[in-house]
C-alpha cells in the first residue's frame, strides 16, 4: 500500500505564507499525476493544484499567482508554496496521487486568521 504524509501545516496571519509537504513511501516517478487537493468545513474537496512527471502544473484560479506545487524525486516529496494566504483560503489539505489508481494522504489544517 502506498503511503502519503502531509506536513507543513499550521496557523499563519493572512498575508502570511506557508510550505505544504507530501513524502511518499516510494518514488514519485511511478505517479502520473501528482496534486494537492482542499476541504473546507461544509464544501466539497476542491482540486487546488496538479503536477506531472513531466513537470507540467495546474492550479485553481483562486490560488493562481499565489501558490506553487513542485517535486522533488530526490527525496520522493512533492510540495505546495503557499504565499499571499487568505482566510478563503483556511481548509484541511490533502496530498494526492495517481498511478493506476488514487492514494490520499491523511491531510494537514491549514488555517489562516489574525
Amino acid at each position: 500500500q502506498v503511503q502519503l504524509v502531509e506536513s507543513g501545516g499550521g496557523l499563519v496571519q493572512p498575508g502570511g505564507s506557508l510550505r505544504l509537504s507530501c513524502a511518499a513511501s516510494r518514488s514519485i516517478w511511478s505517479f502520473a499525476i501528482m496534486g494537492w487537493y482542499r476541504q473546507a468545513p461544509g464544501k466539497q474537496r476542491e482540486l487546488v493544484a496538479t503536477i506531472t512527471s513531466g513537470g507540467s502544473t495546474d492550479y485553481a484560479d483562486s490560488v493562481k499567482g499565489r501558490f506553487t506545487i513542485s517535486r522533488d524525486s530526490v527525496k520522493n516529496t512533492a510540495h505546495l508554496q503557499m504565499n499571499d494566504l487568505k482566510p478563503e483560503d483556511t481548509a484541511v489539505y490533502y496530498c494526492h496521487a495517481t498511478s493506476s489508481r488514487a492514494y490520499w494522504g491523511q491531510g494537514t489544517q491549514v488555517t489562516v486568521s489574525s
